[in-house]
C-alpha cells in the first residue's frame, strides 16, 4: 500500500503492470524488499551442525590427510537473509579448519537485507545463540556510539561474500560446485513443481560429494529421486559420493 500511495497509484493491478512492464526491475527489487519474510538466526537447526561436527568434518580431515581431497572448502548460503547463517558456518569451519582455504557466499533477493549482512552489525540480544566459544573469538563488542551492538569480526568477515540472486530466475551467476549448500526454509513458498525445479539445479551446484541442507519443515520424501536424506534434512547426490579430484 506504501508503494501504491508513493507511486499515486489506485489499485493493485496498476502496481502489478508497473512491476511487470519493461522498465519495472527496479520497483520489482523495492517490491520483494518489502514483502519477503527475512527471520533467520545464528546456529539456527542446531542438530544440522551437530551433524557437521561429528561426521562430515572427522571425514574431511581424514581424506585430507590421505590426499584424496583438497584443503578448500566453498559453501553457498542461500536466501541468507541478514548473514547469520553464513556468518555462523564461517565461524565453525574456520575453528575447525584454520588453515584450510574457505570460501563463502550467502545470497539473497533482498537487496535490503544483503546490506544488513554486509555490515555485519546485530543486536546484542542475538549474542544469545551464539556459543560462548564462538562468541568470544569471533565476535566484537560494540562500545561508545555502537553501545548494545555486536559486529561480526574481520576473520569471518573475510571468509563470506554476498550477491543478489532470485532462486526462481533462469539464471545463477555462480561458478563452480559448493561442498555445503544451505537452502533453509525457502522451499516452502515453493509448489511442487517449481520446488523439484530448483532441487535439481541446486544438485547442479552441489559437488558429487557435497551435502544439501534444507529447513526441518522442508522434506523431500517421494518428490525427488536424485538425492537420499543422510541426516536431519541433509541429503546427498543418491549415486554416491564419486572419488574426489
Amino acid at each position: 500500500m506504501r508503494r501504491l500511495r508513493d507511486l499515486g497509484l489506485s489499485s493493485f493491478g496498476a502496481y502489478y503492470r508497473v512491476v511487470t512492464e519493461p522498465g519495472g526491475e527496479a520497483e520489482q527489487v523495492r517490491m520483494l524488499d518489502l514483502i519477503c519474510t527475512n527471520e533467520t538466526h545464528f546456529f539456527r537447526e542446531p542438530r544440522q551442525f551437530e551433524f557437521l561436527e561429528r561426521q562430515v568434518f572427522p571425514a574431511w580431515a581424514e581424506q585430507a590427510a590421505a590426499g584424496r581431497r583438497t584443503r578448500k572448502i566453498r559453501v553457498w548460503s542461500a536466501a541468507c537473509s541478514t548473514g547469520e547463517e553464513p556468518y555462523t558456518l564461517a565461524m565453525v569451519l574456520l575453528r575447525r579448519f584454520p588453515d584450510w582455504e574457505i570460501e563463502i557466499l550467502g545470497s539473497d533477493l533482498s537487496t535490503r537485507v544483503l546490506d544488513a549482512a554486509r555490515a555485519g552489525l546485530y543486536r546484542i540480544e542475538k549474542a544469545a545463540e551464539i556459543p560462548d566459544t564462538y562468541r568470544k573469538a569471533f565476535m566484537l563488542r560494540g562500545t561508545g556510539s555502537q553501545e548494545g551492538r555486536m559486529k561480526a569480526g574481520p576473520e569471518i568477515r573475510s571468509l563470506v561474500r554476498f550477491e543478489r540472486l532470485n532462486l526462481s530466475h533462469q539464471s545463477w551467476p555462480l561458478g563452480g560446485v559448493f561442498d555445503l549448500l544451505f537452502c533453509r526454509n525457502v522451499l516452502i513458498y515453493f509448489d511442487p513443481a517449481s520446488k523439484a525445479r530448483v532441487v535439481d539445479r541446486l544438485l547442479e551446484r552441489l559437488h558429487p560429494q557435497g551435502y544439501l541442507f534444507l529447513g526441518h519443515a522442508e522434506g523431500l520424501r517421494g518428490l525427488h529421486a536424485r538425492i537420499q536424506g543422510v541426516g536431519p534434512t541433509v541429503y546427498v547426490h543418491r549415486e554416491g559420493h564419486a572419488p574426489r579430484g
